[in-house]
């Protein structure tokens, strides 16, 4: 070990000095290649939540160590705060840690690294241990090919737009040239840190409710939560059914978890279960099934959380947030309920930020987002389950019960279409026939129905919605609807 300092060019407009240790050539040379130009796309990184795609295409660890640079150089303040970083299960997820770890020391930050963690861990420890920023590698419900890398600031709040775009122009505007004032900070493995999160969702309700006698099967999706959420709910005292309860890189998310309910909906008949609950990849999602297997998605959970708030006068003007995608079923029963709904663009952070703006006291999107600012500071699904399972206790009913005695949805239905080209993709809005198509759709059906159509921002999809009071009329307008979309924008 040389303890001199050393000054050495990298290349690539990359400079590193130490005044302690002499950099291994291995590190010299794959900090040097990360640091050169990079080929990114001409449409935003950023989408709705965070950097996400192929692993390889456009997330590669070059990518990941420059924006970890360039997220630290935005992060960094006066205080010698860490930020935290996370992890999902996929295979990929390790070294891409590794690569965003090394961009944020290299941009002066002490980085602390959780582990295999859900993303909801990270924004809590976030604003419990007041870091400087969260980081959490990971792609949610998308499939194992693909990846992301999704930010959250002091306060564990997700990191606003204009921070993103920072990050975003830094990126491809500027060249690193690290210059540190030797030896760059450490990092720290720190996976002890996630038990703190774990008391934090029972912790509220341990000695108040008590799941004894409930029997509730988990789908884990070989993800984020498969080694803490059957404890989470057999420490209130519940028999847990767990299913896919081991991380697995392959098959996190496949076939599995809350965007795929067959295998949950079976496991709840068969063994006789009150409910069922299913997370995505990364667990800040939940979708629950009754004892019939009949889903209860959001929706269904902000109208049954938001009566019981209401019925304790802890729902500040009777307030629901939630997004265009919540049904018009629900919202009529909400309001006939004497509560009002405000609709938000797609995306957790619209909602919170709604929130807040307003003081509401729970909000969520129908995918199972679901947020309540007095236990959480981020969307998380184990929290939604535990909260959703001492409703259905304190209720005395089952959740097949609630459920009926809720609402009646109307009939609406999700289609998504491939577009591959990303300029074509966010840009849809400029497609004249897709246009007049809407128009049409949204006259013919009047107010008993409506369309709404949107980019993904976490897939390469045009997601076409058409809701109405007639079955019949969803049927012809999504079809086509989707076959313009393919012939203008998918050709």
């Amino acid at each position: 070990m040389v303890l001199s300092p050393v000054s050495q060019n990298l290349g690539s407009g990359l400079t590193v000095t130490t005044e302690s240790e002499v950099p291994r050539w291995s590190e010299i040379e794959r900090i040097s290649e990360w640091s050169g130009p990079l080929a990114l796309p001409a449409a935003r990184l950023f989408g709705t939540d965070g950097i996400r795609g192929r692993v390889g295409d456009i997330l590669t660890p070059a990518l990941a160590f420059q924006v970890g640079f360039w997220a630290g150089t935005v992060l960094k303040g006066t205080a010698e705060q860490p930020v935290l970083v996370g992890q999902d299960s996929r295979n990929s997820s390790q070294g891409l840690a590794k690569a965003l770890v090394d961009g944020l020391s290299a941009a002066g930050l002490e980085v602390w690294h959780l582990g295999l963690c859900p993303t909801p861990a990270v924004a809590y420890l976030t604003q419990q241990m007041q870091a400087a920023g969260g980081v959490m590698i990971s792609a949610s419900h998308n499939p194992p090919e693909d990846n992301g890398i999704k930010f959250f600031g002091p306060t564990g709040a997700k990191l606003p737009a204009a921070r993103q775009a920072q990050i975003e122009s830094l990126l491809r505007s500027e060249t690193i040239h690290i210059r540190a004032i030797a030896p760059h900070p450490p990092s720290y493995d720190r996976p002890e840190l996630v038990q703190r999160y774990i008391e934090s969702l029972w912790a509220p309700l341990y000695g108040h409710v008590d799941l004894s006698g409930m029997r509730v099967v988990l789908d884990l999706a070989w993800g984020a939560a498969a080694q803490i959420g059957g404890d989470v709910f057999r420490q209130l005292g519940a028999e847990v059914i767990c299913l896919h309860d081991y991380p697995d890189g392959d098959r996190i998310n496949v076939n599995c978890g809350s965007t795929h309910l067959g295998l949950l909906q079976a496991a709840v008949k068969a063994h006789g279960a009150d409910l069922g609950v299913a997370f995505d990849g990364d667990a800040d999602r939940a979708l629950a099934v009754d004892g019939d297997g009949r889903v209860v998605d959001g929706d269904y959970i902000l109208y049954l959380w938001g009566m019981a708030l209401q019925h304790t006068n802890q729902l500040p003007n009777q307030m629901l947030i939630s997004t265009v995608m919540a049904n018009l079923g629900f919202e009529r029963a909400w309001q006939q309920q004497g509560g009002l709904l405000v609709r938000t663009a797609v995306g957790d952070q619209h909602v919170l930020t709604e929130m807040v703006a307003r003081g509401a006291m729970l909000g969520g999107e129908q995918s199972g987002h679901i947020l309540c600012p007095y236990y959480g500071v981020s969307g998380d699904g184990l929290m939604t389950a535990l909260h959703l399972a001492a409703l259905v206790q304190r209720s005395g009913l089952s959740l097949r019960e609630l459920r009926d005695q809720s609402f009646q949805t109307f009939p609406q239905l999700l289609c998504n279409v491939c577009v591959d080209d990303r300029d074509r993709r966010l840009n849809w809005q400029n497609c004249s026939p897709l246009q007049r198509a809407i128009a049409q759709a949204e006259s013919a059906m009047g107010d008993q129905g409506r369309v709404l159509v949107r980019a993904s921002g976490t897939e390469p999809l045009i997601r076409v919605m058409v809701e109405a009071a007639d079955a019949d009329l969803v049927q012809h307008w999504t079809q086509h609807l989707t076959t313009v979309v393919r012939h203008h924008l998918a050709a």
